[in-house]
């Protein structure tokens, strides 16, 4: 089976402009990371702030080029610096932002906010266009009435209800998800992450999900890529890679996340009302 996305190589540098005092310098944002995702799979991007994972995403969802490598998604080689995309591509890849309070414009109602890259990209009608997005916004857990609603209306949850139900207009074959419950209450995050786990499974989409958040990296990944200054120290299976981690990095990240011990919670407030 052709992979739906395979990245091999990839490289992405950026310039920095030298001063009257001061050389130009490259930035390597992103190493030679080489990976591939299976249809209806997860592949989690983890690392902390700055090792490259939104570089990469950006490479991914095809708003910026890579330096060099090869990106293909369903066999097709993509190179954005060489030929401009066409609608049918572009629509193959859909990206869910970190921030659901700046992704929404706030002065277009609901309707028009799903509806839009269905104008931009299709033919269809005005009442298809309306007939899809109020199906769409059933299958996110929202309403008919909220249709007619602008972003400011909604809570943080319901907000990202809204930005996935936008990037599934299109029925794209991938979705890139940067972030998308860090900035949700904990019980908010784990309703966002059972939708898009439903999703995945009625639509077979196929997910780049990108966090820092291992305990919901595990809740939800099929395979892990560990990023570290732009380079993918660790890469596979996400039982293979939590359970086993061969790299130092990955090793320290792991340490360093909180872990919450019941049965030590449990032995403590029994020495506390024994005392």
């Amino acid at each position: 089976m052709t992979p739906v996305l395979e990245g091999r190589n990839l490289k992405r540098d950026y310039q920095i402009p030298g001063g009257l005092f001061k050389q130009g310098r490259t930035i390597h944002a992103v190493k030679g990371v080489s990976f591939t995702v299976e249809e209806g799979k997860t592949l989690a991007i983890v690392g902390e702030s700055g090792c490259g994972k939104s570089t990469l995403a950006r490479i991914v969802t095809m708003i910026d080029p890579a330096t060099s490598g090869e990106m293909l998604i369903d066999g097709k080689k993509v190179d954005i610096s060489a030929e401009p995309l066409t609608p049918e591509m572009r629509s193959k890849v859909q990206i869910v932002f970190q921030n659901p309070y700046g992704s929404l414009n706030p002065r277009k109602k609901i309707g028009d906010i799903l509806t839009e890259p269905l104008v931009i990209n299709t033919r269809l009608s005005a009442d298809e266009r309306r007939g899809r997005a109020m199906a769409m916004l059933k299958k996110v857990g929202l309403e008919e009435r909220h249709y007619s609603r602008y972003p400011h209306m909604f809570s943080g949850g319901q907000r990202q209800r809204v930005a996935i139900a936008r990037a599934l207009m299109l029925n794209p074959r991938l979705l890139v998800l940067d972030e998308p419950v860090s900035a949700l209450d904990l019980s908010v995050q784990a309703q966002v992450l059972n939708l898009l786990a439903d999703l995945q499974e009625e639509f077979h989409l196929t997910y780049v999900f990108i966090s820092h958040d291992l305990s919901v990296v595990r809740h939800i990944a099929d395979d892990v890529m560990v990023m570290y200054f732009g380079e993918a120290v660790e890469y596979g299976s996400r039982d293979a890679v939590f359970d086993n981690p061969q790299h130092s990095y990955t090793k320290t990240l792991f340490a360093a996340t909180p872990r919450v011990d019941i049965d030590a919670i449990k032995a403590r407030l029994e020495r506390r009302k024994r005392a």
